[in-house]
Order: C-alpha cells, then structure tokens, then sequence
C-alpha cells in the first residue's frame, strides 16, 4: 500500500536516507578503498581503469591538459567497434545475448546475440565503404530505435568515420540544420518508426531536409514499417538490398585515443544548437567505468535496460557503448510506456527478466500517475538496481520508484551529467552510500565538483550555488564542433579554471550534493533565491497533483514571480472542489512546504503539459506562454496544441493572484 503525503514527510522527517544492505554491500563492484585511491591520484586511476578497453596500442601517457583542452591516452589506438564486440566474441561469448529487442507492436521482438552483432556490424561496415564512407567522414542517424540503429553507429565508428545521431523526433528543419552544420555527407534513416501502432513516416523528412543539404552523397534506408517513400535513384540505397549482400567479415582498422569518435547536438541559450563532440579512449573509459561500478554490473547474469533513446547521450553512452565494451545483455525497446497498455514496461522486465532499469524522472511521474495497480500487478522480483537520469528527481517520486517498482529492497542510483560530460559524474555508488530520496549524493571516484557563489568561492554545507568540475575527466567533450570559441565563452569564462555546468546545486548539512537544475531555472524572488525544481518537488508531493512544471516570470515587484503549471490527478473528491480553491490549496501547501516567499503567483491547471517525443517537459515554452512573449519552436513537442491551449487557460482561468 502506497504512503500518504502525511506519512511520506513524518518518514523522510525520521529516516534520512537508506542503507545499502549487507548482502549487497558484500558483493558490489564498488568498494570503500575505492574513494580515497582514484581522489589520491585521479589521472593514474583513470589510467588503471583504462585497461578495461583493449588497446591496439597501449597508452604510456595519460593526460595532457592545457586548459580548455584535454586530451587522454593520446598515445594510445584502438578500434571501439572491436571493443563493443568483436572481443567478446574472440573470447568465447559469442553465443551470449547482446540484445532482446522488443518492437512497439506486442509480440515483435529479436534476440540478437554478440556473433550475430558483429556479423551484422561487419556488412554494414562493408556497405558503407561501399558508398564511400571512410575516417573522419560525418555520417547523420535518423532512426528509431531498432536494432539497425546501434549496428549504424558501431559500423561507423569502426571505419574512423563520425556519427551524429539525430533524435528522430526532430523536424526536417532541425536534422538540415545538424547536418549542415557538421557537413554530414551520408544519411542512415529507416521509411519510417511505430508509435502505439501507427507507422510514422522518416524518410520524407530525410527527404526535406536534404533539399538544403546538397553535400550528402548517399542515403541508406531500412525498410521498417513497408510504407510508400520517395526515392533519389543514386542517391537512396536500401539497407536490405545494399547491406544483406555484404560479407560478414571486416578487418577493422585501429585509431587514435584522441580520434573523434561522435557529434551530439545539444540545446543552449541561442538558437543555434551546439554540435558537442567527444573522442575515443577516454569517453569509452569512462562510459565502461561508470556502467560497471554505478550499475554494478555483472555480465554472466545481468540484464540491463535503459530506457532511453539513442538519439539522446544516455542512449549513446548506457545504451551502445559503456553496456558493450563491458559485454552485458541489453533490452532495448522501441515503444511508448503505454505502447500495448499502462502494464507494458513491467511486462516487459517480468518477461525478459530485467535486473538494472534506467530511466527518467518525468517517466517515473508518468507511471505514478497511472497508478500502482500496473506494477503491482506484475512480478518485478528480477530487478536489483533502480537508476534514474536526465533531471533532479523529486523524493516523492524516488519513493514511489523504490516502493512499487523496487519492492524496497533495490538501491537506487540519481545521477547527474550532461551531454558534455559524456558519462555519469555525480552519483551514489550502490553498496556504499547511503542514499536520500532526490539527492544526487557525491561525486564519482576521479571526478572533481564543487559548488561555488558568484565569486567562484567555495559554499558551505546547508548552502546553494553554481555547479562546477574542478579537474579534466576522460568523456568530457573536446569542444563544439567548428567553434572553438563558443566552446570557451560558454563553458570556461564564468569561473576560470573550472567546468560552470550552467546548473545550481546545494550541499545540504552532511555535505551530499542536491541538483537544483539549469540555472535559468533558479528564480530570484525579492532577492531570495528559489529553485523551480523545489517548487516543483514541493507541488508534485500534495497528493492531487499529477505533474507540475514551474517557471519564474518578470514580476515589477519582486524582480521574478513563480509562475506553476500543474495537472491534477482529479479524484472525485479533487474535482468536485471548485478549482479557486484547489489553486489556494496548493499555493498554501507550497508555501507550508518551502517557505511563504514561495507560495506561486499564479497555479494554471491544464490536462497536460507541453512535452518532447522523449518526455522532457518544454519549460521554455512556458516561460513564454508566462511572460507573454511569442512561443520558440515548438516542432519537436508531442502536441504543439498543448502551448496554445495553455495560453488560452493563461486568460482564463482563475488564477488566485495575490
């Protein structure tokens, strides 16, 4: 049975944080030496950990750092293709499971084991030498998530060439303008994904997009969903007649550690998106580092499942690379959670056995607002680690996450890290922390992170500031593709000598870090300063509210004022309220949670919030919808309608303003 609110607060007021259990602790990859060894020396730690990965040519050096460019094992080749799967199977494991790929529809499914891969890997690999592929070339990935999309990335990586994975939720104007941007000269798309059934069409976009792009050469095509497409003769090649008639060997060549291996196009605060590039050696090192130790992974008999999207980093990072150099079996599934019903993810780890889950605090709301009925009702006893990823997670939703999908006995891992760091940097290791609902705890072995005021001087604990990395770290990004400068001005100029993430944190009284978010996020009200995610985390934790996002809007008074967007769960008790005193209601809990300073301006109740295809709720958008302004972009959201039905709520509805 689930905690009331009254119950949750007295219980996290009494129990601060959870043990790992003995058993666990006994077993886990990660020790307490582990700590002082790899903060005693990070470089040669990192150097240690390096040996993970299978070097052409070992590394004599480490580290070469000439602030803001970093370069690791520079002296070191190897082929990360081979390193993903190539030897595993030399080493007899062939046979093992790679992948359970589970499509959108019920019942479609593949089970791909790593001889399989590597022979899938190996034509592709040969196709695109055939269309001219070779090193250093950029080659665009516009796919679903099938199991051709992971095979598309290691073929390339294997030949030197680049991926830049596109999310194939953007539009045509977003892909040209990364491929543009990157001067892609090949494209991998597939005609089309499903969506809770529905075939979705790709390739007109691809073909959208390349009226602007006249530098692309080829196009290869998997044919996923047997839809009508357009075709370039010469141009456009499909996958099954190009790539199944390929020989399914391949001699792979081997590369500098300081090779670029990948492009990931991320947001910033101009319009143009940041093309962040990372290299071989040192982002694989820590990919396989971090996925070994944080996830506690143990190949023989794991079965990991991030669900996430490889047109994100965490696909990149904990769904390809970190989860395959270390040789473990995967699910990667290609549906919506509710894809065939609100029970489907927990059909799915019932079936397959999952025992790692790793998904995203919006994800876990989602369910939660579904109820528990849907993982009560399946056994979920094969789970042993819970993690989540993407944004500061709120304690109630941690606690509902260990309660009815970790049956209170699974540690759960809240990490940190961006797109630039390439792979986790802040998190609690299972086995040795003690954990607290919505902390992200400390940094991991080798990673140095501060928290800092304006003037770059280190806070106390019980105190706020701005997130910083104190040391080089193998996956950190070697720069924004073609713009040297940028790279500077954003990341290293606000506090020299040191990484500014661009988010806020704060050490609470036992020094254990908390994310607070972008700092574009963090509200100055009459000159206290207010983190939308608290107001967010005190809002989700009255029991009536489903979701809630939270904006500061211009306020002539207070310089900001807190503007929230909530959905209600609407019990019959809930929507039999008039909604004036539903609002107070929840302005008056906030201000009991936080303090009256952050009792909202204004509460919009709204069906749903404006979301990406990947479930990222667009606060951007609402920050415009507050102040009025005319909306950005919204072509990657789910329903552009929901921003415009916002608006019109915004003039509307009772708002109980003070």
């Amino acid at each position: 049975m689930a905690m009331t609110e009254s119950k949750l607060e007295a219980w996290l007021d009494e129990t601060r944080s959870f043990a790992p259990s003995p058993e666990f602790a006994q077993q886990a990859n990660a020790q307490p030496s582990i700590y002082d060894e790899a903060n005693a020396d990070p470089v040669a730690w990192w150097r240690k950990e390096a040996d993970r990965l299978t070097w052409t040519t070992a590394p004599t050096h480490s580290l070469d750092w000439d602030l803001p460019n970093a370069k690791w094992f520079s002296d070191g080749t190897l082929n990360a293709s081979y390193n993903c799967v190539d030897r595993h199977v030399e080493a007899g494991k062939g046979d093992k499971v790679a992948y359970h790929w589970i499509g959108d529809a019920e019942g479609e499914s593949r089970t791909i084991t790593y001889a399989e891969l590597k022979k899938m890997v190996a034509r592709t690999a040969n196709a695109l030498t055939e269309l001219g592929v070779k090193s250093g070339d950029r080659v665009a990935v516009y796919m679903p998530m099938i199991p051709e999309a992971v095979v598309a990335m290691l073929a390339i990586v294997r030949l030197g060439a680049v991926h830049s994975v596109v999310f194939a939720g953007f539009s045509a104007d977003a892909l040209s303008s990364r491929i543009l941007d990157s001067d892609c000269q090949f494209v991998v798309t597939a005609d089309g994904a499903f969506r809770r059934g529905t075939a979705s069409p790709l390739k007109p976009a691809v073909d959208e997009a390349l009226e602007s792009c006249p530098n692309v050469k080829a196009v290869l095509v998997v044919r996923r969903t047997g839809g009508d497409v357009d075709w370039v003769e010469g141009r456009d090649h499909w996958w099954h007649t190009l790539v199944d008639r390929q020989s399914d060997q391949h001699a792979y060549e081997s590369f500098p550690s300081e090779h670029t291996m990948f492009i990931m196009y991320t947001s910033g605060t101009t319009a143009k998106p940041k093309g962040i590039f990372h290299t071989t050696g040192g982002y694989l090192t820590q990919c396989a580092t971090t996925h070994h130790y944080i996830f506690d992974v143990k190949p023989e008999t794991d079965v990991c499942w991030t669900a996430a999207d490889i047109g994100w980093v965490t696909g990149h990072s904990y769904i390809v690379y970190g989860p395959l150099v270390n040789g473990v079996t995967q699910v990667m599934y290609e549906g919506l959670p509710d894809s065939g019903g609100k029970d489907r993810w927990w059909r799915i780890i019932e079936q397959n056995k999952v025992t790692i889950l790793y998904t995203a605090p919006t994800t876990i709301r989602t369910l939660m607002k579904w109820g528990p009925q849907y993982p009560d009702g399946n056994d979920l006893s094969s789970l042993r680690l819970l993690g989540t990823v993407g944004e500061p997670i709120n304690p109630q939703a941690w606690m509902w996450y260990r309660e009815h999908i970790g049956g209170n006995r699974c540690p759960i891992v809240d990490t940190w890290w961006q797109t630039e760091t390439g792979a986790i940097m802040i998190t609690p290791l299972p086995g040795i922390t003690s954990t607290k609902p919505g902390a992200a705890m400390t940094p991991f072995p080798g990673i140095g992170v501060d928290v800092v005021d304006n003037d770059g001087n280190s806070v106390g604990n019980g105190e706020g500031g701005y997130l910083v990395i104190t040391n080089p770290w193998p996956a950190m990004t070697r720069g924004i593709y073609g713009d040297p400068e940028r790279f500077q001005e954003t990341y290293w100029s606000r506090f020299p000598g040191k990484y500014f993430a661009g988010d806020g944190a704060k050490r609470d009284e036992d020094g254990d870090l908390w994310l607070l978010g972008r700092i574009d996020d963090v509200m100055n009200i009459s000159g206290h300063r207010l983190s939308t995610t608290e107001v967010e985390h005190a809002l989700v934790g009255h029991p009536a509210v489903a979701e809630a996002a939270v904006v500061g809007a211009f306020d002539e008074t207070t310089g900001q004022a807190i503007v929230a967007f909530v959905t209600l769960k609407l019990t019959a008790d809930d929507a039999a309220k008039d909604q004036v005193l539903v609002i107070e209601e929840l302005r008056t809990h906030v201000a009991k949670v936080i303090s009256p300073i952050a009792r909202p301006r204004q509460i919009i109740l709204t069906p749903d919030l404006p979301k990406t295809r990947s479930g990222k709720i667009m606060r951007r958008l609402l920050r415009d919808v507050a102040e009025n302004r005319q909306l950005g972009d919204v072509t990657t959201l789910t329903d552009p309608t929901v921003v415009n039905m916002i608006s019109e709520l915004m003039g509307t509805e009772s708002t109980s303003e003070d």
